[in-house]
């Protein structure tokens, strides 16, 4: 009898080990997958619940909005906050297609880069709140008496506030492939779009996730001014967190701002968890080395995901779709292609070169044409003098906010522990209202008796300074393990380690940061450079005041040359300074 005991044990043993059944532990792995299939399906339809609410309520007729004001009853929040995360959300994907389409041509193509960098430049210099009053009426024409023509407005606010970091990030990303990644391709005989979703895209992919949340965090920072729009007399404003915050400041409710900050806070919070995280942690396995990380990213959203049965079962169709895509030949040339002579490439770059010169000089004879019918040759002087103040405050801040950033930056990148911590909470501070410290700004200046010209500098760096330390936290996130374990072994330390290793391992993601970090500042010196709170008004020198001024007076000749001379500095700018220390980054500091 006790023979046939001990034989029964061994066979629900060999069973349970089997996955044949007569295992205690099966109910319970059954009750967890249970409960991991629940709670993906429950947050699959409650996405999809939410995105399908959103779309009836943003093509809902205009006068609803008329209907039913901006209150400041904390009971609208909730509304208001899902309203905002849905815009910007819709703004990020457009960003993350434009980047897709725009920086993979760039950087492919030289001449294409030629003429698609500096035209990126120039967009990233105009502010954002110039794009509304050009795109709006197109978009209201587009939808006639519904709001949704209104929400495509705002929602392009917030792409122009985004969609440049992230396409920057992806340029500098495919211009710093590795050698010997080209060869592989070469090797294996990828055709361009194999090569580019295989290969190239999988590397740039960690600084891409990075820089998309610190431009889903400074989406936040415009949310004020896009979602309450001006057509002429009549003021438009939507639902959301930034009409709610607009209607507290003018009406000086600290209660209802702290309430406001409150929900941004839940806010960043479920998308840092449901979205962010998730991708850090699956962008993880891009990172070019050849020995893994001891500390990997941790999402409890992907692992519910992977252990999730249904959800397997539910994306494996577009899993496949997408792999069987990526696989498409395309581009692929059937027989070599003949080389151009020397010759040959000469004359088509001067050919080249003669358009771009034409094109140039239609641009100066224009700009010579509206100086001479609009405004004196004096006024150009005075505002390129401007432009040179504004210039300098913004290559201090850049330098101060680099000194900072960086160094932390690094020390936390290297952790992924502590990175998962800082995560969200950079996000909050990026995502954080600058324009709910001007009042703070007004009264410390009239309270010290400060110079403006120089305190009120600080502002135009509160909202950018975060694509530095982004940049540089995924910098040191996809520093190769190799470099790390090397410099360890050799015992090399100090300034030595940060000069030979880990500044040059870094420095291509701190350009992109250190650059829209610097376009950022120029676009918030038009808000920084002039405050106010009540009837207290301060003004610095500088080119965004002169800016906000003439578009207070409603100057338009004088707003567009102040506008023009600002984007022509930051071409210039970018021109002679960051582009070529893109061109070294990429050809001297690649990790071949």
């Amino acid at each position: 009898m006790q023979d046939l005991r001990i034989s029964e044990r061994i066979v629900t043993r060999i069973a349970s080990v089997s996955g044949t059944g007569g295992s205690l532990l099966a109910p319970r792995k059954a009750v967890r997958n249970f409960w991991f299939d629940t709670l993906a399906f429950a947050i699959v339809v409650a996405f999809l619940m939410y995105v399908a609410w959103g779309m009836m309520e943003m093509s809902a007729p205009i006068g609803v909005l008329k209907q039913t004001p901006i209150s400041l009853d904390i009971s609208n929040l909730p509304e208001y906050a899902m309203r905002t995360t849905l815009r910007m959300l819709i703004a990020v994907l457009a960003s993350l297609l434009f980047t897709l389409l725009y920086a993979t041509a760039a950087a492919k193509s030289r001449k294409a880069g030629q003429i698609m960098i500096p035209i990126l430049d120039v967009l990233q210099s105009v502010p954002v709140l110039g794009y509304i009053s050009f795109t709006l009426t197109g978009f209201i024409a587009l939808f006639p008496g519904s709001m949704l023509g209104v929400e495509c407005a705002a929602i392009f606010a917030i792409f122009t506030s985004q969609a440049w970091n992230m396409t920057f990030s992806l340029y500098q990303s495919l211009k710093s492939v590795p050698g010997e990644m080209d060869e592989a391709a070469n090797m294996f005989r990828l055709s361009g779009w194999q090569k580019f979703w295989k290969m190239e895209l999988p590397f740039a992919m960690p600084g891409l996730v990075w820089n998309t949340m610190i431009s889903m965090s400074g989406g936040w920072f415009f949310v004020v001014a896009s979602e309450a729009i001006t057509v002429g007399n009549q003021k438009i404003t939507l639902p959301g967190i930034g009409s709610y915050i607009a209607l507290a400041i003018e009406q000086r409710d600290l209660g209802a701002i702290g309430w406001a900050i409150a929900t941004m806070t839940v806010v960043i919070l479920l998308y840092d968890q449901l979205l962010f995280r998730p991708l850090v942690a699956w962008s993880d396995k891009f990172r070019y080395e050849m020995t893994a990380s001891q500390e990997a990213p941790y999402s409890w959203v992907r692992n519910l995901f992977i252990k999730s049965r249904y959800a397997r079962k539910l994306f494996a169709p577009v899993a496949w779709l997408a792999g069987k895509a990526m696989r498409l030949p395309f581009a692929r040339p059937a027989v070599a292609p003949r080389s151009i002579s020397v010759k040959e490439a000469r004359i088509i770059d001067t050919l080249w070169y003669v358009l771009l010169t034409l094109a140039g000089l239609v641009a100066v004879w224009q700009v010579i044409s509206f100086l001479n019918t609009s405004v004196t040759w004096q006024e150009l002087g005075h505002v390129m003098l401007l432009a040179l103040v504004t210039l300098l405050r913004v290559m201090v801040l850049i330098a101060l906010a680099s000194l900072v950033w960086v160094p932390l930056g690094v020390y936390i990148g290297f952790r992924p522990r502590y990175a998962q911590i800082v995560q969200p909470l950079a996000q909050f501070l990026a995502a954080f209202p600058a324009n709910l410290f001007f009042p703070v700004a007004v009264m410390l200046i009239s309270h010290y008796g400060l110079t403006p010209n120089i305190w009120l500098s600080p502002l135009m760096i509160l909202g950018t300074q975060w694509y530095i330390l982004f940049n540089v936290i995924a910098a040191a996130s996809a520093f190769p393990n190799d470099l790390r374990e090397v410099s360890r072994n050799l015992h090399v330390r100090g300034w030595l380690l940060w000069k030979r290793i880990i500044l040059p391992g870094i420095f291509p993601y701190y350009l992109t940061g250190a650059l829209n970090a610097s376009g950022g500042a120029w676009n918030a010196s038009i808000v920084s450079e002039v405050v106010s709170w009540g009837d207290v008004r301060y003004e610095a020198i500088g080119l965004g005041a002169y800016i906000a001024n003439m578009t207070q007076r409603g100057d338009f000749a004088h707003t567009v040359l102040g506008v023009g001379v600002m984007a022509l500095t930051v071409v210039l700018f970018n021109r002679f300074f960051w582009r070529p220390l893109y061109i070294m980054s990429a050809k001297k500091l690649r990790f071949d």
